[in-house]
């Protein structure tokens, strides 16, 4: 898979990627990008959670003039819930450039969004319906769009949007670059693709399956502040024989090692920015049982065949099922079973769901364990140690100390201070992790909450603006252009 490195973007834009825990492309990624940058129009059949935003955010943040306060983008999206997300992701793609998003849906005050307006966002994200209000008022001019996406086109035909868009695109300067992304290709998205879309490219993805049956898929919905102390105590209770932990991002990967070999847990991690040395050391490590948990961001997992990994946890959520898929893949090999845990915040239960349909696993929700559960998983593990120690027939020098003790303490009460002697309680040293934003989430998704109205007084007369399609001519449209 190709690396953002190689896309040729600005360092401005590899490096909000990498901040953001991107470090290869999924495979929507790895094919839209390069035709999005070159220019051309495209149609992108994808399922939600693939990676598409990422693919035409790029695009956006290196093709629109950061010093333009113009509007020059604009994303059309079926609910009010998918433009807060969709707004949310491109302003973090841009958020090293001057380059700044707003979300435009109906159910907020239309005077709060006119403010927000008049600041000069260079890209739109909006539902139709309010797009088209703010239009009819002269609120948003379109002189300037060099870049349009239809995001969920099918999803925005199920809910009656297809009279908008055709509307709005024809309102739009015939010269510019459209990108359609679809998870589906009903006969309706396919005429609007034909009318409005020249010489398009075509990128098909199909969603990868659900491999490994014998793996048990579990989530935790935790805050933010609490995940450190949630995976300590899992690690307490499970007492994994390997197991790999995810992170997002390498700065998370080194501090959740340092983190937990300060708790007393043998801990390394692999990330990008390892020498080769550095990471064969780590892998042969962790291969022969030296170190029983392995912290890893999703490229450093990349190829790794590792058998007897018994537990995975995602400690933050991935950013799409591909990246999902692969992580839970790392356990339940060669006819053994493993556990998969991912936790999500309660912003993340949307984007966990979609996730979950688009990989097509069931994941179970689970509580968060309790410190008790914590402490009997270490119970469980001294008393399988002792019990080891005494198949293994190898105490023979302490039997003489252990009838001078039993002749003043009764075996009860000796062998129970024993067993407390030797339980490791949970650790609760001070770790301090630096926050993660929330992955975008994605409620209510099939609602028509986000339409904001039908755009107001209208004339439609699209059946007499014809075919746009050559790009060429008058811009068609029902406004006077100030």
């Amino acid at each position: 898979m190709t690396t953002f490195f190689e896309f040729g973007l600005r360092k401005e834009t590899t490096k909000a990627l990498t901040d953001m825990g991107f470090e290869e492309a999924t495979p929507i990624q790895d094919q839209a990008i390069p035709i999005a940058l070159s220019g051309a129009d495209m149609i992108g059949q994808a399922q939600t959670g693939t990676g598409k935003t990422a693919a035409f955010g790029v695009a956006l943040a290196e093709k629109l003039e950061e010093e333009n306060n113009k509007v020059q983008g604009i994303v059309l999206t079926p609910t009010r819930e998918l433009a807060i997300q969709v707004a949310e992701e491109l302003n973090k793609i841009c958020q090293h450039t001057k380059i700044k998003t707003l979300p435009i849906y109906g159910g907020q005050d239309i005077g709060r969004q006119i403010k927000a307006l008049k600041r000069g966002p260079q890209i739109i994200v909006a539902t139709p319906g309010r797009l088209m209000d703010h239009m009819r008022r002269r609120n948003i001019r379109l002189d300037n769009i060099k870049m349009v996406v239809l995001d969920e086109a099918d999803e925005m035909l199920n809910m009656g949007f297809i009279e908008d868009i055709e509307f709005i695109l024809n309102e739009i300067p015939t010269q510019r670059q459209t990108l359609l992304f679809s998870a589906t290709m009903p006969k309706a998205i396919k005429e609007l693709s034909n009318k409005f879309l020249v010489n398009p490219k075509h990128v098909a993805i199909k969603p990868k399956k659900m491999t490994a049956p014998n793996i048990e898929q579990q989530y935790i919905e935790v805050p933010e502040k609490q995940k450190f102390d949630v995976l300590c105590r899992l690690l307490d209770i499970h007492l994994p024989e390997l197991a790999i932990v995810f992170g997002r991002t390498k700065r998370r990967v080194d501090e959740l090692s340092e983190g937990l070999n300060k708790r007393g847990y043998s801990a390394e991690g692999i990330h990008g920015d390892l020498t080769q040395g550095k990471r064969d050391s780590v892998m042969r490590r962790f291969k022969n049982g030296s170190i029983e948990v392995l912290v890893a961001t999703d490229v450093a997992a990349r190829g790794l065949d590792i058998t007897g990994v018994t537990h995975v946890y995602n400690f933050d959520i991935p950013q799409d099922a591909e990246s999902y898929v692969h992580r839970i893949g790392r356990t339940g090999r060669a006819g053994k079973t493993g556990l998969a845990i991912t936790f999500a915040t309660s912003r993340e239960m949307g984007h966990l769901k979609t996730v979950e349909k688009v990989s097509k696993g069931r994941i179970s929700r689970r509580p968060i364990p309790s410190f008790a559960e914590a402490i009997e998983g270490q119970k469980k593990m001294t008393v399988e140690k002792l019990l080891a120690t005494v198949e293994s027939n190898d105490y023979n020098n302490y039997k003489g100390l252990a009838e001078q003790l039993l002749e003043e303490v009764d075996s009860v009460t000796l062998l129970a201070a024993s067993l407390k002697l030797l339980t490791k309680e949970p650790n609760n040293v001070p770790v301090k992790l630096t926050g993660e934003p929330p992955v975008g989430t994605k409620g209510g998704y099939k609602g028509k909450s986000g339409r904001g109205g039908k755009g107001g007084n209208f004339r439609r007369s699209r059946s007499k603006k014809g075919n746009n399609r050559d790009r060429g001519g008058k811009k068609p449209g029902g406004f006077k252009k100030h």
